[in-house]
């Protein structure tokens, strides 16, 4: 399993110390969540890249019907490039609350889904080198400038891509299925909290589905100061399946001084690992 940590937010210079301070403390990951008005992911990303030396770095999450794919695509190889090939890119269909900003982009449920789907088929076939796309909301044309084509390509073959998948539902976990990792948004029947069982269930379908090089996302808050019981709480989901540990501090009620000294002890404390 490996550990990583999505920072909640806070100022750019103050999300760039604690990413460093993240590979200085050996989480394996750190992760910035966009949305539609904030510090800018990507640039954030780009100078976490410079200022660490093997962290992987990404998103959780982009929500890429609210994005143009093309842009999503450069960006994301280009931080691949600067990192030495240590980006992931994750996507979902984008949230929607009160206390989001509305920019007028679509909020229809399908629409949206559609328009992932579509998204991550469009940055694939940019990655591995296409120039052209048609589908049902993008049409892309490349032009014929093979060294702008070459210039933005990631380091890698391809960057992973993670996606949320709506469990137990089956067309949104064919969908996790032809992608590199899977963010469980779970809805169970009895209201419940997802628990390590449940990840076992999303594993078995993964395995059962052709789809067991699918990395299975579990994530959740576990305390700074016992690293016993914090160890123990994330063991339960890697028996369970799960490849990724990520933590975090949804739970702050606001990023003020409080907040993000929470935020930097826990990252000092270090991955819960056994």
């Amino acid at each position: 399993m490996k550990y990583a940590f999505v920072l909640p937010g806070g100022s750019a210079l103050e999300q760039l110390e604690q990413a460093v301070l993240a590979e200085q403390a050996g989480w394996d990951g750190i992760f910035v969540w966009e949305a539609a008005y904030g510090v800018d992911a990507w640039s954030l990303l780009a100078a976490i890249c410079v200022r660490t030396a093997g962290i992987q770095v990404g998103t959780l999450l982009t929500p890429l019907p609210w994005r143009r794919p093309w842009k999503v695509a450069s960006q994301v190889a280009t931080v691949d490039q600067l990192s030495g090939g240590r980006a992931i890119l994750s996507v979902g269909i984008g949230a929607l609350g009160t206390d989001l900003p509305e920019t007028g982009e679509p909020t229809d449920v399908r629409e949206r889904a559609e328009m992932l789907d579509e998204g991550i088929d469009l940055i694939r076939t940019l990655w591995s080198g296409g120039t052209s796309y048609e589908g049902s909301h993008y049409h892309y044309e490349g032009g014929s400038r093979p060294d702008l084509i070459a210039a933005v390509g990631p380091a890698r073959r391809s960057v992973p891509i993670w996606v949320v998948g709506v469990w137990p539902r089956p067309k949104s976990m064919r969908r996790a299925a032809r992608c590199d990792g899977v963010i469980p948004q779970y809805q169970l029947a009895d209201g419940r909290e997802a628990d390590p069982e449940d990840a076992r269930a999303v594993r078995r379908w993964l395995d059962g589905h052709g789809a067991s090089h699918v990395d299975l996302i579990a994530e959740g808050e576990t305390p700074a100061d016992d690293a016993v019981e914090a160890a123990r709480r994330v063991d339960l989901w890697r028996e369970a399946g799960a490849t990724w540990w990520i933590e975090n501090r949804w739970s702050l009620p606001e990023l003020d001084a409080t907040g993000i000294r929470v935020v930097t002890e826990r990252l000092e404390a270090g991955p819960p690992r056994a």
